[in-house]
Formats: structure tokens, C-alpha cells, sequence
């Protein structure tokens, strides 16, 4: 029996160790000494690509300025470009097609169009066909002035600080979360990523040599162990110019916190690393995220988005939301929004019901007074009792429709609460078990649908064909409850 079992052991530990090495992604990170041109820094980084891509890797990561790195002010301003627009950028979508990898370049220099005198600090991750797949602007700004060491670093002197956290992006190695260098000081924001599935966390960087030989192991370790993910850091270093040094050392580590590779001080050069299994072992064996406290504490992260900056897609956002839908016949005011009788599928004397034009959940509808109160407070004691009246009808209806058990029922009761349509109204939005990794994570994508703008992109709005049958056969359902009650009663 023993001999049995020993066999049956090794068979489970060779299926397993199977399945993680069909599991394993491998990945690239880099290390450079970027200088002013930015013709020798293409010439590096074509070399590191074409290089790692013969060693069968998913992806590669670039440091923090891998574009160029000067020494005064003006000259980083001028020598900034556009995103999409770019010989850079341009030159980095071809070597991913050429090579057929991903790529994640950290920390370019974006020339920002409507302030002439400062730039962005933009990671863009660019898929093997490509394609920009995603962007974030450096949020975290490194400005330090210690006058009695002459020492004086203020990135906010030629850079203007992003706007959102950036939804994790889905790549070949895994959910990876995008931050840039002095960001890894700021664990709220590597939380934040993994509470939305964030696998592996990148800080392209270019770390001076002082703060790096204190903090940059301790600080990627910390990200890695704290929030049970990979770590990829690509780094600056060397000597760029008599000015400026950065420390090096670029890293990945695993979810436990061991050190995958590490670049030393040498450039250019890469190391390879595998991302497998791994994270999911950590995480059932020491299941961290499970042991959040989120009612005595909580990580509310409300200015997020999932999607490109309008300036950096191939097809641009319009620049006003489509909110008003056409349509032949009676419509309803709802605050700055037109709302077509067509859509709406529950009318009383005071208040209607009507199907969303985006939705966060499925069946995800509104209740509003037809009177344009703006606030709770402003509706008579009759709209007031006749609203919640409509809200509970409303709910009943929604998760009869949808098979749930459960409803998100809220208002945002101000612009301090949410409130962008001044006109008080409900959300109702049906809820199942599993609909989000953590079940507070529905009002940061209710934020996102209340801020859907150009520059702030959510979901498309929905066909009127789609709306309007979701209306009829919403009316056509209550009317059948109804029914349903009133021969009950009788």
C-alpha cells in the first residue's frame, strides 16, 4: 500500500509540475543607460528586443525614459512627442510586429499639447500587432529639494501628473498593473491594482544611485510580498550624463519575494524570467486578500479607467458623450439627458422607470422623479412616498427578471456623493454571487459609468434597438406581475 501511494504521490507531483510549465510565461527586463539622442537610445532598445525575442519571450519591459534622458529642462520639453503621433512610438509598434512581442515602455516623454512648457510621464504598453493597448501617466511626481546638500530633483518643474489609476491590462504573461518608478513608495496604488486582479506589477524606473542603494530591493520586495505578485522593475543605469546617475539593478521578483533575476549595474542588457504558477500557490497558501477587512477599513479607488486616453487611440473617443438618444416620439427630461418614451417601462403619477444607456451590471436600470428634483431633499412628502414606492416595485421586477436574490440599491445624493445628472435618481442593479472580486468594487464601476467623458472613457453606450426591447419586455413583465397580484388577491 505504501509503495502504492508513493507512486500515485509522484504522479500528482509530475501532473502538477506539467501544468505549471505549460503554465510558465516568460518575460524580459531590461536595462539601459539612455542618453540625449534618441536615435543611439532606438539603436539599444532595438537591439535588446530583437535579442530577447530569439530567447522565446511574451514580453518585454523597458525603463523609465528608455526614449532619452537630457539634462535641463528645455531640452526634455523639445524633445518630447506625442503618443500617437510620434517617430518613437511609431518605431516601437514596428519592432513588436517585427518581433512578435508584447512590449511595456515606461516612462516616455509625451509632449502634452495643451501646455506647451510641460510633458507627460507615459507608460504604454503595446501589444504584438502593434496596437497600443493601454497608457498611464506617472501619478506620483519625484520632487526633491534638500538646499544644504545642493541637491534639487523636481520632476513638477517640466511634468504634469496623471489623472487615474489604470485598470490592470490583460496580456500574455498575465494581468499586469501599471505604475512608473517613484509610484513603488506608494503601496495604496499597488493594492488598489491587485484588488482589480493585478498579477504582475511593473515600475519601469530610472532611480537615482543614492535612493536605490537604500530602498529599491526592500521597496520591489515589500510590492511583491504585500500584494502577492510578481514584480517587474526595468531600470536606468549609469552614468547619462555629468548630472545624473541611476542605480540599476533591474529586477523581477515572484509573489513570495525572491529575486527572479537582477540586471547589476551592467548595460545594455536583459535577463529573462518565467511567470508561473506560482502566484496562485502563494495566494490559496497564504490567502491575504481573503483576510481583508474591508468593513473596519477599505481602499476606494475612484478615478480609474480600462480604457486608452482619447489622444491615444487610432480611432479617438468623441469629445462629448453620446448621452442623448434619438428616437421618434415622446422623451422625458432627465436633467442635461434625453430619455425616449420608448425606454422607459414603468410610469406613475409621479415617478418613471426607464432602461440605462450603460449599464454595470445586467438589468441595471434608473427610477426617477418626472419633476427634475435635484436632491432627496428637494422632493415633496407625495414624490417622495410615490419614489420609493416606484424603487421597491422596480427591484422586485429586476431581480424576478434576472434570477438574483440580491440588489445594489443607491443614490448618489450630491456631487460630493457621485452626482453628475442633477436630477435625483435610483441605481438598480440586480446582484450574483461572484459578479465582482470584491462586492464594494461595483461602486468604483458605477464611478467610472458616471464619468464616462472622452478623457475619461467607460463603456459604449448601447444600441436604442437593444434599449427599446429591454423596455418592452421589462413592461411586458410587470404587467404580468401585476396580474399575478391582483388575481391573488381576489
Amino acid at each position: 500500500m505504501r509503495h502504492l501511494l508513493q507512486q500515485v504521490y509522484r504522479k500528482i507531483n509530475l501532473h502538477s509540475i506539467i501544468h505549471i510549465r505549460t503554465m510558465s510565461r516568460k518575460i524580459a527586463v531590461c536595462q539601459m543607460t539612455s542618453v540625449a539622442d534618441k536615435i543611439k537610445n532606438l539603436e539599444v532598445v532595438t537591439n535588446l528586443i530583437r535579442d530577447a525575442a530569439k530567447e522565446n519571450v511574451q514580453m518585454i519591459f523597458f525603463p523609465e525614459a528608455c526614449d532619452f534622458i537630457c539634462d535641463n529642462r528645455k531640452d526634455i520639453v523639445r524633445s518630447a512627442e506625442p503618443i500617437l503621433t510620434g517617430n518613437t512610438v511609431k518605431a516601437y509598434k514596428e519592432l513588436a510586429i517585427q518581433n512578435n512581442v508584447w512590449l511595456s515602455m515606461g516612462g516616455l516623454h509625451e509632449k502634452d499639447d495643451k501646455n506647451p512648457d510641460k510633458i507627460f510621464n507615459t507608460h504604454i504598453i503595446i501589444n504584438n500587432k502593434g496596437e497600443i493597448v493601454e497608457t498611464y501617466r506617472k501619478l506620483h511626481l519625484f520632487d526633491v529639494e534638500i538646499p544644504e546638500k545642493n541637491v534639487r530633483l523636481k520632476e513638477s518643474d517640466f511634468c504634469t501628473a496623471g489623472s487615474h489609476i489604470v485598470a490592470p491590462v490583460e496580456t500574455p504573461v498575465g494581468n499586469v498593473g501599471l505604475a512608473i518608478c517613484y509610484d513603488m513608495r506608494f503601496p495604496e496604488l499597488s493594492t488598489a491594482l491587485t484588488i482589480m486582479r493585478a498579477q504582475v506589477l511593473t515600475f519601469p524606473s530610472a532611480f537615482t544611485y543614492a535612493t536605490g542603494l537604500a530602498h529599491w530591493h526592500i521597496l520591489l520586495r515589500a510590492r511583491a510580498i504585500e500584494n502577492q505578485c510578481y514584480v517587474v522593475a526595468a531600470a536606468q543605469v549609469g552614468h547619462h550624463n555629468p548630472k545624473r546617475r541611476s542605480y540599476g539593478h533591474a529586477l523581477c521578483v515572484d509573489p513570495w519575494g525572491e529575486v527572479l533575476a537582477d540586471c547589476g549595474e551592467s548595460a545594455p542588457c536583459y535577463k529573462v524570467a518565467e511567470i508561473t504558477e506560482r502566484l496562485t500557490e502563494v495566494r490559496r497558501n497564504m490567502p491575504v486578500m481573503q483576510h481583508r477587512r474591508p468593513s473596519i477599513y477599505s481602499l476606494y479607488t475612484l478615478s480609474v479607467r480600462n480604457k486608452p486616453l482619447s489622444e491615444h487611440c487610432e480611432r479617438p473617443a468623441p469629445d462629448c458623450p453620446a448621452e442623448v438618444v434619438s428616437d421618434a416620439g415622446p422623451t422625458h427630461v432627465f436633467g442635461h439627458v434625453t430619455i425616449p418614451d420608448s425606454c422607459v417601462f414603468y410610469k406613475s403619477e409621479l415617478t418613471y422607470a426607464f432602461v440605462n444607456l450603460r449599464c454595470v451590471t445586467p438589468g441595471h436600470v434608473l427610477v426617477a422623479p418626472r419633476r427634475a428634483a435635484r436632491r432627496n431633499r428637494d422632493l415633496t412628502d407625495d414624490e417622495a412616498e410615490d419614489f420609493y414606492r416606484a424603487v421597491r416595485i422596480v427591484q422586485n421586477l429586476m431581480e424576478r427578471v434576472h434570477g438574483a436574490e440580491s440588489c445594489t440599491v443607491t443614490i448618489q445624493d450630491g456631487p460630493d456623493a457621485g452626482q453628475t445628472v442633477q436630477h435625483l435618481h435610483c441605481h438598480i442593479m440586480p446582484r450574483k454571487k461572484g459578479d465582482f472580486i470584491q462586492n464594494d468594487l461595483i461602486y468604483l464601476e458605477l464611478a467610472k459609468h458616471d464619468q464616462f467623458s472622452a478623457r475619461h472613457p467607460a463603456k459604449p453606450p448601447r444600441e436604442l434597438a437593444d434599449m427599446k426591447a429591454e423596455a418592452a419586455m421589462l413592461r411586458a413583465t410587470l404587467q404580468k406581475m401585476q396580474d399575478e397580484q391582483t388575481k391573488n388577491q381576489i
